[in-house]
């Protein structure tokens, strides 16, 4: 059996526990998460999450990137550091690295092989509970001296909540998952706040009103000192352009304002960037130490593909995994922010169980001319559906399928704008955007990546 074959079997092995993130009634399985299968794995196999310090981060929008950025900066400061995030763009491994690695195919299918008798004692375990240990216990074989873990869902009963960190994150809140995590953003902000522990410190981003009196409710009610950044922590953008921002940061410890850089676009960026910030100065505090260079070092080599993510410039091609309304407001934003006068060509697609429609509300009437498409996944919504919402909204809009006959349809429709616009002058310029869901983001990516290979 060659190498690839034993990496296939096991993901072929993992896939055969309930993920719930695949299924059609996910909406129906709230019952279903427990933290007592976990734990029981996680004892099973010798709490290897208690052998490092953890920054847990939780959020609706800007999880992942305050996780890699925070990820970053230890490393930059000499920390061996694990990261955990979730989901991937293109390769199972990307979820579990170790100082920026991804876990080796090998490494994976020793580890599956060794902990399936733990497993087959959990009755009911799930895919993500099992890949979130196998997160925890390479990170201990690996001598991690720090972790970054990603909350999955939600927070409360989310796999990764066994943990107990050094320090908390809760990121920008808004609505995703609704039927899981409540109705209501309060409902939301108490189901994120569950990984507040007793006397551990939370960082929380800047949210709306009824959010943050949720959290910190409960960061009051459990000892937990609250650090709200734009209060605790002040940041100030500076300069931006396709090749990054700048900003400022400054506390009442600062004797002075601390400048940096981030290769990661957008304003919501500089607020993740603040939110990162603040959770490395209180773990710093709290024993584990980290410099302002190191920050600086680690936050201007991020790499966090995917989000705002430039593939060509000339003409322009940009992707972005935003999946619900308020982070397709905040990509809407980012794209005037960048290219105010572009014509847009959107390649869509997305999970049926979405705020399709909200969604629309903030992009189309940026858009030109749309493409509607779907990806692998059980739940996606069918292109022909969203064709006739985009419709409803004064889009004109196509289906066409697979992903790579989506990217090439843009491509063409990229190319006849630009034409037109040579021919008025008008200067403006046809841009592809690429948006709905991280399935769409990672397929058309991978196409995209097919495409240049062919060229080459």
């Amino acid at each position: 059996m060659t190498a690839d074959d034993a990496y296939q079997r096991t993901l072929d092995y993992l896939y055969t526990f309930i993920d719930y993130s695949l299924v059609r009634n996910f909406r129906n399985a709230p019952g279903r998460f427990d933290l007592g299968r976990m734990a029981a794995l996680a004892a099973a196999l010798g709490n290897p999450h208690q052998q490092y310090p953890i920054i847990h981060v939780a959020g609706t929008k800007g999880k992942g990137s305050v996780s890699a950025l925070c990820a970053s900066a230890l490393s930059a400061a000499g920390y061996h550091v694990g990261l955990y995030t979730s989901p991937h763009l293109q390769d199972f491994a990307e979820r579990i690295q170790v100082d920026g690695q991804f876990l080796p195919h090998a490494d994976l299918v020793a580890l599956v092989e060794e902990i399936k008798p733990a497993i087959s004692s959990i009755p009911e375990v799930t895919w993500f509970e099992i890949t979130t240990m196998l997160a925890f216990l390479y990170f201990a074989r690996r001598g991690c001296n720090a972790a970054v873990i990603e909350v999955g869902l939600g927070g409360r009963l989310d796999a990764t909540n066994i943990v107990t960190p050094l320090v908390s994150v809760i990121t920008s809140l808004s609505f995703d998952h609704t039927a899981i995590l409540g109705e209501t953003l309060a409902e939301i902000a108490g189901e994120k706040a569950g990984i507040i522990k007793p006397g551990i410190p939370v960082v929380l981003s800047p949210q709306k009103e009824d959010a943050r009196q949720v959290v910190a409710h409960i960061a009051a009610e459990r000892d937990a000192p609250l650090i709200q950044v734009g209060d605790s922590f002040r940041f100030e953008a500076l300069t931006h352009s396709l090749d990054g921002q700048s900003f400022r940061m400054w506390s009442p410890a600062d004797s002075e304002p601390v400048t940096l850089r981030i290769p990661l676009l957008g304003a919501h960026q500089v607020e993740n960037a603040a939110a990162a910030y603040a959770a490395l100065q209180t773990a710093s505090s709290i024993g584990l130490p980290i410099g302002a260079d190191a920050i600086r070092q680690g936050f201007a080599g991020v790499v966090w593909p995917g989000r705002f993510e430039i593939l060509q410039r000339d003409p322009p091609v940009v992707l972005d995994c935003a999946h619900n309304r308020d982070s397709a407001l905040k990509l809407r934003l980012t794209l005037d922010e960048y290219f105010p006068g572009a014509s847009v060509v959107l390649i869509f697609g997305a999970s049926e169980d979405k705020d399709i429609s909200g969604m629309f509300a903030e992009l189309l009437p940026r858009v030109r001319v749309a493409v509607m498409t779907k990806s692998f996944h059980p739940r996606a919504a069918s292109p022909a559906s969203l064709v006739e919402l985009a419709a409803a909204q004064g889009c004109t809009a196509q289906a066409v399928e697979p992903l790579e006959s989506a990217l090439e349809a843009a491509l063409e429709l990229q190319a006849a704008l630009t034409q037109q616009a040579a021919l008025l002058a008008s200067g403006d310029e046809a841009l592809v955007l690429v948006t709905g869901s991280i399935f769409i983001a990672a397929g058309v990516r991978d196409a995209w990546h097919q495409i240049l290979r062919s060229k080459s």
